[in-house]
């Protein structure tokens, strides 16, 4: 089964060749004559309801959903170190990974690094593979922008101490053991959520509340 998910706000769109097993309730959507612009005008700002779309080809609709935004391009990093545990940053009063956007001509492999050791003041030793791709739709200005996020698995040589980048907005950088992500958990994004579980800490994805 090809899927992809879109965080859009709080709301989930869905795109796929079979229909989802999940137990929340889900809409579904006519793939046939599909236009994001009119989907997305027609979203809540506070509601929070799950869509699918099912087509032969999910590829090709999320390219045509591309057409209909600006694209942004971003890479981070799931980070362990030597003792197991895993780099998290607190920022927007949420619980984060370290991200950011792909320079001018950057690989996404590189801009993921460079982001890592840019909000969190640590040195990566190894980026060992991509663990998935994230889409999330918003506003910016007049536009709506998808940012797809391509994530990997990184490592650093012993525990170094971190340093959160404030003018990020990151108030906290801390390392915590796959047994204390619960605070995480209960306040982060549903993207985050498919990372850790893409880096085997979480067995599913648990539905932001």
């Amino acid at each position: 089964m090809k899927t992809y998910t879109i965080y859009i706000n709080y709301n989930t769109l869905i795109i796929t060749d079979k229909l989802p097993a999940q137990k929340d309730q889900i809409q579904q959507l006519d793939g046939n004559d599909f236009d994001f612009k009119t989907f997305y005008g027609g979203l809540g700002k506070t509601t929070s309801n799950q869509y699918v779309l099912i087509t032969k080809d999910p590829k090709a609709l999320l390219e045509q959903v591309k057409l209909s935004c600006t694209i942004i391009k971003a890479s981070g990093g799931l980070v362990k170190n030597a003792d197991g545990d895993f780099l998290f940053i607190f920022r927007n009063k949420k619980w984060d990974l370290p991200k950011g956007k792909v320079e001018k001509g950057e690989g996404m492999r590189d801009a993921g690094v460079r982001e890592v050791e840019e909000e969190c003041g640590v040195k990566i030793y190894s980026n060992d593979k991509k663990l998935c791709k994230t889409y999330h739709v918003y506003e910016m200005g007049t536009k709506v922008v998808l940012k797809k996020t391509n994530w990997y698995s990184m490592t650093v040589k012993g525990v170094p101490k971190l340093i959160p980048q404030k003018e990020e907005g990151i108030t906290k950088a801390e390392w915590l053991s796959a047994k204390d992500l619960k605070p995480v958990v209960k306040n982060t994004y549903p993207s985050i959520m498919d990372v850790l579980k893409a880096g085997k800490l979480i067995k599913e994805k648990i539905k932001e509340i």
